[in-house]
């Protein structure tokens, strides 16, 4: 049976708010993301091609397919619940995509028919180690048109350790001043998953790709440079930041 539009609404609201605790200021860091996206493709001719790594349900994804309508948008993901409800929420306007980023050949399960104009991720690629994030940077600037351009907003820490700990000590007190731990955290919200009987039979099963182990290197942004260059980017920079929250966009 289909999951309700009703049941997928409460529980795409609840990870919106859920998500506020890992992302300081996330609804500016998106919009800054569709920014980027809007100034790199607005003289694109023909139909936007746009990726979001890592989408979850598709909050940005939906974000980027309001923002530049008529784009072809994939949501791509390894859960399958989160995609579902991001299917039974958003409807069409966006194109679903099982599949684990950074996996050999995961970029085939796309089906992609022409370049990228974007591909854009939100905390997510932390993840993913050094050797398979520099993987998935180059797989990107082989699929992505010249001129083309990755955005990536994560928890990106400055070079310097004193640095690195005052920028985390801002954004800690940001999301205290916004409230952002009086929401659920992400244990929460998958523990009610659970618990729903419309959810549960979606929850990976054990074993099965679902989320990826969190392998990361808590690479400092010299690094994510170094790597993105080292893939084929020709510009890599950071366009916005507050704390360790950075958005770092990279053009091909």
């Amino acid at each position: 049976m289909d999951m309700s539009a009703v049941t997928a609404a409460r529980w795409v609201e609840r990870w919106e708010c859920q998500q506020q605790r890992y992302a300081v200021d996330r609804e500016e860091r998106f919009t800054v993301i569709a920014d980027v996206v809007e100034h790199v493709t607005h003289t694109t001719s023909g139909r936007r091609l746009l990726l979001d790594l890592g989408s979850g349900p598709g909050t940005l994804a939906a974000r980027l397919a309001d923002r530049l309508p008529g784009s072809e948008v994939l949501a791509v993901d390894a859960d399958p619940l989160l995609l579902e409800l991001g299917r039974a929420h958003f409807g069409g306007r966006l194109r679903y995509v099982r599949t684990l980023i950074g996996a050999p050949g995961w970029l085939d399960a796309l089906g992609l028919d022409r370049p990228v104009d974007a591909a854009v991720s939100t905390t997510a690629l932390h993840y993913l180690d050094r050797a398979t994030l520099g993987g998935v940077y180059r797989d990107l600037a082989e699929r992505l048109r010249p001129g083309g351009v990755f955005v990536n907003g994560d928890h990106i820490a400055p070079d310097s350790a004193p640095i690195r700990a005052l920028a985390q000590d801002l954004g800690r007190r940001h999301s205290e001043r916004s409230l952002a731990f009086t929401h659920e955290d992400w244990s929460s919200w998958w523990s009610g998953a659970a618990a729903d009987p419309e959810l549960a039979p979606l929850l990976p099963s054990p074993g099965a790709a679902g989320h990826p182990p969190c392998a990361a290197d808590d690479l400092p942004v010299s690094a994510h440079a170094a790597l993105l260059r080292r893939a084929g980017f020709r510009h890599v920079g950071t366009v916005w930041q507050y704390g360790s929250s950075r958005v770092l966009a990279a053009v091909r």
